[in-house]
């Protein structure tokens, strides 16, 4: 399979494994290419079937309900980022000597010669905010970008689309980088690493290791989180990762930059490694106060962002203007009301421990909702860190009594109010239970640690249930 030239696809058999936001794209445009393409997919429900209808129209062939066989003859698999390392289907390509692909290999295949650059942001949680940050500061620049990727717009879309890009601003999740052996991004970020997806890499090392491969072949920079405790740091990752000649590691802190660090000194955001003369001098990008909103962790985005743009060569204007412009997606630090003293916050987003770690260290007096599926987490350093913060503690969903075991031994003296139930009525009964713990000064945080598939469609919805409940309590 040479650079993916049309020629190379003329009559090539391809399966794409799983239909899906990534599979329906990839087996069009493989199509179009040439190539004799099959889906196949393990669900047969009526979304599979509308979807297979749409594809065998085009001349598509379409496998619904069979996952696990090789199609005879098939030469390359390209591959849903969701599908497991160790399905059947992949054990069998291995054996046939067949390559196995991801929809961001298969893009970053597809790119012609003149293609735009990828600036490339991962981790465990911050990545969209990251990656919009970062498309909002190149647009500040006057450069034509998009932010693409794990955040909902195609990469083989933006590569294979009308539009022509200078740069493109690409989120990438840990699965999409285990199947992209060839991507190699002018520069990259991983914004910090913890325990997350265990079920699907199988352990904390193969997670590290797939994060990391976001620095493989780096041109500029290797931007890391020069805070972040535990092993492997994402400091670790960069020095194993073989990148190109003259690249740089550069790290970004909450505390003062050190030489090819971004930092912040006394309320302003400040770049010391894309400057002359690092050691002795910095320059001012931002203000803290310019970063919506101005928790810490979001402030950790923002400089892994500026750092993005500055390894690219945007001038200190243009990262102003564009953490100025920036606005947060729903659901992520979202303040809701203020009630009677009372302010009520929306961080529905945060579907794992490690995002409710961030949120609850964004404020300093909290009656915390949490709960919902804990995908195999553990609460006990989430509890323990967050315990002198607590005022109270509201659990719904059906592994609440994880956390509530959590606080009983590291929080003992906060009240906690044990909803057990699991209907949609639950969030209102939810919130005023919150309102009767709070006091004046409180913040009433959603932050449920959880994913929310027990009780609601997805984080949208579990967080417009919130809001609806608090806005009736406003009236």
């Amino acid at each position: 399979m040479g650079s993916g030239q049309v020629t190379d696809w003329q009559g090539k058999h391809v399966t794409v494994a799983g239909l899906g936001v990534s599979g329906v794209p990839a087996a069009k445009a493989l199509h179009a290419l040439g190539a004799e393409v099959t889906v196949v997919n393990d669900g047969d429900d009526a979304r599979a079937r509308e979807q297979a209808a749409e594809l065998e129209a085009l001349g598509v062939t379409v496998r619904l309900g069979d996952g696990e066989t090789l199609p005879d003859g098939t030469e390359l698999i390209v591959t849903a980022p969701g599908w497991k390392p160790d399905k059947p289907l992949f054990a069998a390509a291995d054996e046939a000597g067949v390559p196995v692909w991801g929809d961001v290999e298969l893009a970053w295949r597809l790119r012609g010669p003149d293609a735009a650059p990828w600036l490339a942001v991962t981790g465990t949680n911050g990545k969209t905010t990251t990656v919009q940050m970062l498309a909002s500061i190149l647009e500040a620049a006057g450069l034509r970008t998009a932010a693409v990727g794990n955040i909902g717009v195609s990469l083989l879309d933006a590569v294979l689309g009308e539009e022509s890009y200078d740069v493109l601003a690409v989120e990438l999740s840990s699965y999409q980088l285990h199947w992209a052996p060839s991507l190699r991004a002018h520069s990259a970020a991983v914004l910090n690493l913890a325990p997350d997806h265990l079920d699907w890499h199988g352990s904390m090392e193969a997670y590290a290791r797939d994060k990391g491969r976001v620095y493989e072949g780096n041109r500029v920079a290797c931007v890391y989180n020069a805070d972040a405790t535990g092993k492997p740091s994402t400091e670790d990752l960069v020095r194993e990762a073989d990148v190109e000649e003259g690249c740089r590691a550069v790290g970004f802190t909450l505390g003062t930059p050190g030489p090819s660090q971004l930092g912040v000194v006394e309320g302003i955001l400040v770049d010391r490694a894309f400057v002359e003369n690092r050691q002795r001098n910095a320059q001012e990008l931002a203000e803290v106060s310019d970063v919506n909103p101005p928790a810490p962790h979001n402030i950790a985005n923002a400089l892994a962002a500026a750092a993005l743009a500055r390894a690219y060569g945007v001038p200190a204007s243009a990262v102003r203007d564009g953490l100025r412009a920036f606005t947060p997606d729903a659901h992520r630090i979202a303040h809701v009301a203020d009630v009677d003293g009372v302010t009520w916050i929306d961080d529905s987003k945060a579907t794992n421990t490690h995002a409710a770690e961030a949120s609850l260290a964004a404020y300093d007096s909290i009656v915390w909702i949490a709960g919902g599926l804990a995908k195999g987490a553990t609460f006990d350093e989430l509890v323990g860190g967050a315990a002198k913060r607590l005022r109270g503690a509201v659990l719904i969903g059906r592994d609440r009594a994880l956390i509530r075991e959590a606080l009983a031994r590291h929080a003992p003296e906060v009240p906690v109010v044990d909803l057990d139930r699991t209907d949609t009525g639950a969030m209102l009964q939810a919130v005023q239970e919150a309102q009767r713990l709070a006091r004046p000064g409180d913040t009433v945080l959603l932050a449920p640690a959880c994913a929310s598939m027990d009780m609601f469609a997805n984080y949208n919805k579990r967080g417009d249930a919130f809001a609806q409940a608090v806005r009736e309590l406003g009236a």
